[in-house]
């Protein structure tokens, strides 16, 4: 679904890189500022700096006079705005709002307003919706990246997300002929030690079976028991001599 980030009026450089960042993260390149403080904030050291990666998305930015001219192809708007206004669109959270979104094929913009002031109520009762996010009733400012940042995700979340990419492979689980291999190096070296009279085994062995079961040893942790148990062995064999 196409998606737009708005920003009106911004007055600190850095919050553009931030809001570059904020958006490449979670997948969104579509990036229009009206009328910002800075006419090359674009291409100022600290919107750079702040992009940290995202390059890309100010490449792609585009500055503009007025909000018609951002909203030029959007079909739903969705304004930020943490005071609930008396008139004007209905306050959801963003969750709540994106959840009757989906599949509905509307080309979408969020609408950010000056750090300081927030969004003008004439830009709000343009709006669809105001989205508020739900934070502490006692401290519920949030800065612009930050923002932002939670809205891009909430919409990526309704959007299907990415998939968690794992860090290393899936580890082999041991397989039942491995795992009484194991069992069976360890009982000899219990014995080697002294830990286990083969006279008298009692419940022992199958309570460590049990163990192992439900633990669902990986190959390389079996790797490791039987490594243990031949170093143990090997140290009752010393203490012999």
């Amino acid at each position: 679904m196409k998606t737009r980030f708005i920003l009106i009026n911004t007055s600190h450089a850095g919050n553009v890189g931030a809001a570059a960042r904020a958006m490449k993260v979670m997948g969104f390149d579509d990036l229009v500022l009206v009328a910002p403080r800075w006419p090359n904030v674009l291409r100022r050291e600290e919107t750079i700096q702040r992009a940290s990666g995202a390059l890309d998305v100010l490449e792609r930015a585009r500055i503009v006079d007025t909000l018609d001219e951002a909203l030029d192809g959007v079909t739903h708007l969705c304004a930020t705005a943490m005071t609930p206004r008396d008139f004007g669109p209905p306050t959801r959270t963003p969750r709540e709002h994106f959840e009757t979104l989906g599949g509905t094929g509307h080309s979408v913009a969020f609408l950010f307003g000056s750090e300081r002031f927030g969004m003008n109520n004439d830009d709000v009762y343009r709006c669809h919706v105001a989205l508020s996010i739900p934070t502490n009733p006692d401290f519920g400012s949030l800065n612009l990246g930050a923002a932002i940042q939670v809205i891009a995700y909430e919409w990526r979340l309704a959007l299907g997300g990415f998939a968690v990419r794992e860090a290393t492979p899936p580890a082999l689980h041991a397989d039942a002929a491995q795992v009484a291999g194991m069992l069976a190096h360890w009982e000899q070296s219990l014995v080697d030690i002294g830990f286990l009279d083969p006279a008298s085994p009692k419940k022992l062995m199958p309570r460590l079976n049990q163990l192992a079961n439900r633990a669902q040893l990986t190959q390389e942790e079996i790797h490791i028991l039987r490594g243990v148990a031949k170093a143990m062995s090997q140290a009752a064999a010393k203490t012999k001599l």
